[in-house]
C-alpha cells in the first residue's frame, strides 16, 4: 500500500474556504472596551441568589434606557474572560461596575456598595466561585490602569451548595433599586466625564 497524498482527490474543493480573512484592530475590539462605563452582572444563576448579578443586568436591559456610553452585559460565570480582554486592550472603559451577590450577614436583599478589599473572604479564597481568578484583575484594573472600580452588592438569603435554581424572594424585590443605583453610579461617571 502506497502512502502517496493524491491532490486530484481534493480538486473539487476550493482552498479559498480555507483562508482566513483579516481583520483590523478595530473590528476585534470588543465593544465593551470602548464604552466608557461597563456593568458587569456576576454570578451563576444555578445557585440560588448567586444568580443576582445576572438578573440586575437582565432587568437593566428589558427595563431601563442604557446612556450610550454605558455598556451592560450577563458576564454570569465569565467575568474573568471579560476582564482580561480589558487588561490587554489600548481602549479602556473609566468605571466598571460589578453586579454581585454576597453573605456578609446583612438583611437579605439589602444592596450597598463595597470596594475589592472589602470583599469577603469565602469570595477572594473559595476556588469555587466567579470571583476567584476575577478578584485579582479588578485589583490590577484598578491600581494599575486607574479604572474605577465599585462593587454594588446584594445580600444574599440563600446560596445553597447544590444547583437549585431561582433567586431568593428578598432578592427579586431589591432588581429595580439595584438596577436604578447602578445606572445612577453609570450616569455620574459619564456626566462627570462630561463636564471635565
Amino acid at each position: 500500500m502506497q502512502n502517496v497524498f493524491d491532490l486530484r482527490l481534493f480538486s473539487n474543493y476550493s482552498f479559498k474556504k480555507c483562508r482566513r480573512e483579516v481583520k483590523t484592530s478595530e473590528e476585534i475590539v470588543p465593544e465593551y472596551v470602548k464604552k466608557r462605563v461597563l456593568i458587569l452582572g456576576v454570578g451563576n444563576v444555578l445557585f440560588g441568589d448567586d444568580g443576582f448579578g445576572p438578573a440586575v443586568a437582565d432587568y437593566l436591559l428589558k427595563n431601563c434606557k442604557i446612556p450610550d456610553d454605558v455598556y451592560v452585559m450577563d458576564v454570569g460565570i465569565g467575568a474573568g474572560d471579560v476582564l482580561f480582554n480589558i487588561a490587554l486592550s489600548q481602549e479602556k472603559p473609566e468605571k466598571i461596575i460589578v453586579l454581585d451577590a454576597v453573605d456578609v450577614k446583612r438583611k437579605p436583599g439589602e444592596i450597598f456598595e463595597l470596594s475589592i478589599d472589602e470583599l469577603p473572604a469565602n469570595k477572594i479564597t473559595d476556588f469555587s466561585t466567579h470571583l476567584f481568578p476575577s478578584t485579582n484583575l479588578l485589583k490590577e484594573l484598578r491600581d494599575q490602569m486607574n479604572i474605577d472600580i465599585v462593587i454594588l452588592a446584594c445580600q444574599a438569603e440563600r446560596m445553597p451548595d447544590a444547583v437549585s435554581p431561582g433567586l431568593s424572594n428578598s432578592v427579586k424585590k431589591a432588581l429595580p433599586k439595584a438596577a436604578e443605583l447602578a445606572l445612577k453610579l453609570a450616569e455620574k461617571a459619564v456626566s462627570k466625564r462630561k463636564t471635565d
